[in-house]
Protein backbone atom coordinates (compact mmCIF):
# COMPACT_ATOMS: atom_id res chain seq x y z
CA UNK A 1 0.00 0.00 0.00
CA UNK A 2 1.42 3.34 -0.64
CA UNK A 3 1.57 6.26 1.23
CA UNK A 4 1.47 8.78 -1.30
CA UNK A 5 -2.15 10.24 -2.40
CA UNK A 6 -3.31 10.98 -5.11
CA UNK A 7 -2.87 14.63 -5.07
CA UNK A 8 0.92 13.84 -3.79
CA UNK A 9 1.57 10.73 -6.61
CA UNK A 10 0.28 13.99 -9.36
CA UNK A 11 2.61 16.35 -8.13
CA UNK A 12 5.66 13.58 -8.05
CA UNK A 13 4.36 12.71 -11.54
CA UNK A 14 4.03 16.26 -13.00
CA UNK A 15 7.47 17.56 -11.47
CA UNK A 16 9.33 14.54 -13.45
CA UNK A 17 7.24 15.28 -16.61
CA UNK A 18 8.99 19.02 -15.83
CA UNK A 19 12.75 17.96 -15.33
CA UNK A 20 13.00 14.92 -17.97
CA UNK A 21 13.22 15.96 -21.30
CA UNK A 22 12.13 12.68 -22.78
CA UNK A 23 10.53 9.23 -22.48
CA UNK A 24 9.58 6.01 -24.76
CA UNK A 25 6.69 6.32 -26.27
CA UNK A 26 4.20 3.53 -28.15
CA UNK A 27 1.54 2.65 -30.08
CA UNK A 28 -0.75 0.04 -28.42
CA UNK A 29 -0.96 -3.66 -30.47
CA UNK A 30 0.93 -1.89 -32.89
CA UNK A 31 3.55 -4.20 -33.18
CA UNK A 32 6.38 -1.75 -32.98
CA UNK A 33 8.97 -1.20 -30.27
CA UNK A 34 9.11 1.82 -28.05
CA UNK A 35 11.06 4.91 -28.86
CA UNK A 36 12.38 8.01 -27.43
CA UNK A 37 10.35 11.37 -27.94
CA UNK A 38 10.58 14.36 -26.64
CA UNK A 39 7.31 15.33 -24.76
CA UNK A 40 5.64 18.71 -24.05
CA UNK A 41 3.44 18.15 -20.77
CA UNK A 42 0.33 20.20 -20.17
CA UNK A 43 -0.12 19.85 -16.79
CA UNK A 44 -3.61 21.58 -16.80
CA UNK A 45 -5.11 19.23 -19.18
CA UNK A 46 -2.31 16.70 -18.29
CA UNK A 47 -2.16 16.18 -21.97
CA UNK A 48 1.32 15.15 -23.42
CA UNK A 49 2.05 16.43 -26.78
CA UNK A 50 4.57 15.21 -29.27
CA UNK A 51 6.41 16.76 -32.63
CA UNK A 52 7.32 14.68 -35.28
CA UNK A 53 7.18 13.43 -38.93
CA UNK A 54 4.20 11.83 -40.73
CA UNK A 55 6.68 10.15 -42.70
CA UNK A 56 7.40 8.01 -40.10
CA UNK A 57 6.50 4.41 -38.42
CA UNK A 58 5.10 6.14 -35.10
CA UNK A 59 2.36 8.02 -36.86
CA UNK A 60 1.47 5.69 -39.50
CA UNK A 61 0.73 3.25 -36.29
CA UNK A 62 -1.47 6.22 -34.80
CA UNK A 63 -3.77 6.57 -37.96
CA UNK A 64 -6.73 8.82 -37.19
CA UNK A 65 -6.06 7.46 -33.09
CA UNK A 66 -5.03 4.65 -31.26
CA UNK A 67 -3.53 3.71 -27.55
CA UNK A 68 -0.62 4.55 -26.38
CA UNK A 69 2.08 4.16 -23.35
CA UNK A 70 4.62 6.74 -22.67
CA UNK A 71 7.32 6.22 -19.65
CA UNK A 72 9.87 8.40 -18.20
CA UNK A 73 12.38 7.62 -15.61
CA UNK A 74 13.41 10.54 -13.11
CA UNK A 75 16.04 12.62 -13.12
CA UNK A 76 16.92 10.81 -9.79
CA UNK A 77 16.38 7.40 -11.11
CA UNK A 78 14.40 7.24 -8.00
CA UNK A 79 10.99 7.80 -9.44
CA UNK A 80 9.44 5.86 -12.83
CA UNK A 81 6.30 6.05 -14.77
CA UNK A 82 4.21 4.21 -17.42
CA UNK A 83 1.40 6.46 -18.75
CA UNK A 84 -1.40 5.09 -20.98
CA UNK A 85 -4.11 7.19 -22.83
CA UNK A 86 -6.27 7.96 -26.32
CA UNK A 87 -3.29 8.94 -28.82
CA UNK A 88 -4.43 11.12 -32.10
CA UNK A 89 -3.29 13.44 -34.95
CA UNK A 90 -3.96 17.20 -34.11
CA UNK A 91 -4.36 20.04 -36.75
CA UNK A 92 -3.96 22.87 -34.03
CA UNK A 93 -1.38 25.22 -35.40
CA UNK A 94 -1.62 27.27 -32.29
CA UNK A 95 -0.75 24.31 -30.20
CA UNK A 96 2.31 23.57 -32.93
CA UNK A 97 3.22 27.42 -32.64
CA UNK A 98 3.56 27.71 -28.97
CA UNK A 99 5.74 23.98 -28.86
CA UNK A 100 7.72 24.96 -31.87
CA UNK A 101 11.50 25.59 -31.08
CA UNK A 102 15.10 25.72 -32.83
CA UNK A 103 15.17 21.70 -31.96
CA UNK A 104 12.11 21.13 -33.64
CA UNK A 105 12.64 23.21 -36.62
CA UNK A 106 15.86 21.17 -37.03
CA UNK A 107 14.34 18.14 -37.79
CA UNK A 108 12.12 19.65 -40.83
CA UNK A 109 13.96 21.76 -43.36
CA UNK A 110 11.48 24.03 -44.09
CA UNK A 111 10.55 24.78 -40.66
CA UNK A 112 7.20 24.71 -39.18
CA UNK A 113 5.54 24.83 -42.90
CA UNK A 114 7.14 21.71 -43.54
CA UNK A 115 3.90 19.41 -44.95
CA UNK A 116 5.32 16.51 -42.86
CA UNK A 117 5.09 18.04 -39.51
CA UNK A 118 2.70 16.22 -37.58
CA UNK A 119 1.62 17.19 -34.01
CA UNK A 120 0.20 14.53 -31.75
CA UNK A 121 -2.17 14.79 -28.68
CA UNK A 122 -1.97 11.99 -26.22
CA UNK A 123 -4.57 13.30 -22.87
CA UNK A 124 -3.65 11.13 -20.06
CA UNK A 125 -5.94 8.60 -18.72
CA UNK A 126 -3.68 6.82 -16.40
CA UNK A 127 -0.74 6.90 -15.04
CA UNK A 128 1.22 4.19 -12.45
CA UNK A 129 3.91 5.78 -10.67
CA UNK A 130 6.76 3.93 -8.71
CA UNK A 131 9.00 5.89 -6.10
CA UNK A 132 12.32 4.39 -3.97
CA UNK A 133 13.31 5.47 -1.37
CA UNK A 134 16.48 7.32 -1.82
CA UNK A 135 19.20 6.16 1.25
CA UNK A 136 21.04 3.06 0.01
CA UNK A 137 21.13 2.39 4.18
CA UNK A 138 17.36 2.34 4.26
CA UNK A 139 17.12 0.33 1.46
CA UNK A 140 19.95 -2.49 2.73
CA UNK A 141 17.56 -2.62 5.74
CA UNK A 142 14.63 -3.91 4.06
CA UNK A 143 16.46 -6.30 2.41
CA UNK A 144 18.15 -7.55 5.59
CA UNK A 145 14.77 -7.56 7.46
CA UNK A 146 12.63 -9.25 4.58
CA UNK A 147 15.55 -12.36 4.37
CA UNK A 148 15.37 -12.71 8.07
CA UNK A 149 11.36 -12.78 8.21
CA UNK A 150 9.30 -14.91 6.30
CA UNK A 151 6.41 -13.24 5.55
CA UNK A 152 8.38 -9.54 5.62
CA UNK A 153 8.89 -8.16 2.02
CA UNK A 154 10.66 -5.50 1.45
CA UNK A 155 9.23 -1.92 2.17
CA UNK A 156 11.14 0.51 -0.40
CA UNK A 157 9.45 2.52 -1.92
CA UNK A 158 5.73 3.25 -3.28
CA UNK A 159 3.48 2.48 -6.29
CA UNK A 160 0.59 4.25 -7.28
CA UNK A 161 -2.24 4.26 -9.83
CA UNK A 162 -3.43 7.84 -11.05
CA UNK A 163 -7.00 7.76 -12.63
CA UNK A 164 -7.05 11.11 -14.80
CA UNK A 165 -10.59 10.68 -15.50
CA UNK A 166 -11.33 10.32 -11.77
CA UNK A 167 -9.06 12.86 -10.38
CA UNK A 168 -9.19 16.77 -9.68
Amino acid sequence: MSDLSQAEARDTLFEMMDDVRAGMLGVSESGQHMQPMTHFFDRDTATLWFITSKQTDLVRAVGMGATAHFTVTGEDHKAWTCMSGPISQSADRAKLDELWSVVSAAWFDEGREDPDVCLLQMPLREAALWTATGNPLMFGMEIAKANMTEDKKPDIGDHVIINFQTAA
